[in-house]
């Protein structure tokens, strides 16, 4: 099988092709996986760096689309995956109420106006 040389930028550029049309195609996988990171580590090794197990597990379901493509386009057909977990990578939804414990934890005032008010942070 051919192993022609690739750049890390050629796979940059593929995985953002590939994440955009995740987004229209599959919004849940997409939110799963946009974390990733996807670097060339070696000329037939590439490293793919996830946030946890589940986003790992959603990920499996598209990669076969993503390699097989990317592997035709790049005419080198003997790349091999490296995963490595980084939990850095995890995206945190941040809720108003959230935002307003983190403030109210410098400020303990805004506690007692909150008492007093009942602040809604639901909207």
């Amino acid at each position: 099988m051919p192993s022609n040389h690739f750049t890390d930028t050629d796979l940059q550029q593929e995985w953002q092709k590939f994440l955009q049309n995740l987004q229209s195609d599959d919004v849940i996988v997409f939110n799963a996986i946009s974390s990733f990171r996807i670097r060339k580590k070696d000329e037939d090794i590439i490293e793919i760096t996830y946030p946890s197990d589940s986003a790992k597990s959603e990920f499996e379901k598209v990669r076969a689309d993503f390699f097989n493509h990317f592997m035709h386009k790049v005419n080198h057909y003997n790349i091999k995956i490296e995963y490595r977990n980084d939990v850095t990578l995890k995206k945190e939804i941040v809720t108003k109420r959230m935002l307003f414990d983190k403030l109210a934890a410098i400020n303990p005032v805004l506690n007692e106006l909150d008492e007093l008010f009942k602040f809604d942070f639901n909207s």
